[in-house]
């Protein structure tokens, strides 16, 4: 007998990608989805059907949705550290969690949000920037010296 995982649970076991949009957008409205998630299908000529055809093409973002649905739609605890690293379709969630009511977002919210995203990414590139450059190349900055200035496709002609 094999021991094939219980998907059961996870309120995206048996969730079609344009529901579950349809789901989020009608609670949500476009414009906090991007706010929260920032994905340019959300933002630019918003509809169902274009976010969905964007998702399907696009793990990394369906991926983020998916995750968002789950975690403020459906407000269920965070995963643990082992299930957080799979997508979120393929994850296993305890009999014992629950969905809840979903999470109450506000623009002004998601901007607070942002700023710490900032803040975060910005910590993130000065502690990168002061890492040894061991094991890096250094940038090769003698041959563009002798390129001629006025012409910006001589650095590759022969």
């Amino acid at each position: 007998m094999t021991e094939d995982p219980d998907y059961q649970n996870n309120p995206l076991h048996g969730v079609s990608l344009k529901q579950l949009v349809t789901e989020i957008a009608q609670h949500y409205g476009f414009k906090i989805l991007f706010a929260y998630l920032n994905i340019n299908c959300f933002a630019n000529n918003p509809s169902v059907e274009s976010a969905v055809k964007f998702l399907k093409k696009t793990d990394w973002a369906r991926e983020k949705v998916e995750a968002f649905y789950l975690y403020q739609f459906k407000s269920l605890p965070r995963a643990s550290a082992e299930q957080f690293e799979l997508p979120p379709r393929d994850r296993i969630v305890p009999a014992d969690q629950k969905p809840g009511t979903p999470a109450e977002l506000s623009l002004e919210d998601a901007e607070r949000l942002c700023e710490k995203r900032a803040k975060k990414a910005a910590l993130h590139d000065r502690a990168a920037a002061s890492q040894p450059t061991a094991g890096r190349r250094a940038p090769n900055t003698a041959g563009a010296a002798a390129v001629d200035a006025s012409d910006p496709w001589a650095k590759w002609r022969k």
